[in-house]
């Protein structure tokens, strides 16, 4: 149980309740805190659905477990919002050849967009999620840092997050392990205690990504080549490839081959080895640094995957300089950075070039 709050700390939380079993225990801790807690979901695609969150029956759900938690509950319709800032991006990116990350984009302009404006238009002081991530406090003030159960940990995809918005929410469960989450959901009763995580993309179907972006994007085959430039396959659209893919090149090769490149302009594919890939840099464009920008000659560790391992690195300018050279990463996707002496603490981060 959540210890109580007196009621000077008493606060008014919007919490986004999206029908999974993180955002209801956050919900639930809220209240037991004895916090004034509303819950809101939020609909964002009207198109066909079979996972990920914010479905029909997530707004159901989302419903049921407020109700059970005596809290108002209320549907925000963000669908145009949604396109518009969400999946014609990801579509054109895809298009250009580069590997977008529709999460990050979706709580850049969505939650911590749309949904932390209404929140302050409301009278709300804090906006609450079930993200696996912590607020903490430094000498600097507080910061976004990575959440306890480390398999789990979401601060990748909430880096872009800046001093403002930090300061103004909570991510109840970011302390606890998915194991303790589910537990508290059992204790109480929640509908949503056994339910299954939603890992796909929101807007696609399970296994439709192709059919999806096929509608979308006019198909230009293109040339499949190696390192040298000879030419080894074919494929009808430089959207189904990213750097570093090695499943699904449709090239039949003795040894592991890799994308190194895709040029858009002649939808040429470039396949190498393993060591073609490593890189001593990226540059990062839309670069956001939470406090002062760390000098170049402050070590810093980089994630580059919502769960990958870090490497050490530097910050110069716009350019991300590896101690040791790492796998190229594929353009449109986020670096994000990760303080050196609190290795926890995001530092911030920006999207490959």
């Amino acid at each position: 149980m959540t210890e109580p709050i007196d009621a000077s700390h008493r606060k008014r939380v919007m919490v986004a309740m999206s029908g999974g079993v993180d955002s209801s225990v956050a919900a639930a801790l809220l209240v037991e805190a004895g916090h004034d807690v509303t819950g809101v979901t939020l609909k964002l695609w009207g198109g066909d659905q079979d996972s990920g969150c914010c479905s029909v029956s997530d707004v159901e759900d989302a419903r049921r477990v407020a109700a059970q938690l005596g809290i108002a509950h209320y549907v925000f319709n963000f669908t145009d919002d949604f396109d518009a800032a969400v999946v014609d991006p990801y579509v054109r990116a895809h298009s250009d050849g580069t590997t977008p990350n529709p999460c990050i984009e979706c709580n850049r302009t969505m939650k911590w967009g749309r949904l932390f404006a209404r929140r302050e238009q409301l009278g709300f002081e804090v906006l609450a999620t079930g993200h696996h991530a912590r607020v903490v406090d430094t000498a600097q003030g507080p910061r976004l840092a990575r959440g306890a159960d480390a398999d789990k940990d979401q601060s990748y995809v909430l880096y872009m997050l800046d001093e403002h918005q930090i300061a103004h929410t909570m991510f109840p469960v970011g302390a606890m392990t998915k194991s303790e989450v589910r537990a508290h959901a059992a204790r109480l009763g929640l509908r949503t205690a056994s339910k299954a995580e939603s890992m796909d993309v929101c807007f696609i179907t399970k296994g439709g990504r192709e059919t999806f972006l096929g509608a979308r994007i006019e198909r230009r085959p293109g040339r499949v080549v190696t390192t040298d430039g000879t030419e080894v396959g074919n494929h009808d659209g430089i959207d189904r490839f990213t750097i570093g893919q090695r499943r699904g090149l449709g090239v039949a090769a003795g040894e592991r081959r890799y994308v190194v490149d895709i040029d858009t302009g002649s939808a040429t594919v470039t396949i190498g080895e393993r060591p073609d890939l490593l890189r001593s840099e990226e540059r990062l464009r839309a670069l956001q640094i939470v406090g002062a920008t760390p000098t170049p000659d402050v070590t810093l560790y980089a994630q580059t995957r919502a769960h990958g391992a870090v490497a050490a690195c530097s910050l110069a300018g716009d350019r991300l300089v590896w101690h040791v050279p790492q796998p190229r990463v594929a353009p449109g996707q986020a670096v994000v950075l990760y303080r050196g002496d609190t290795p926890d603490v995001v530092v911030g981060g920006g999207t490959v070039v």
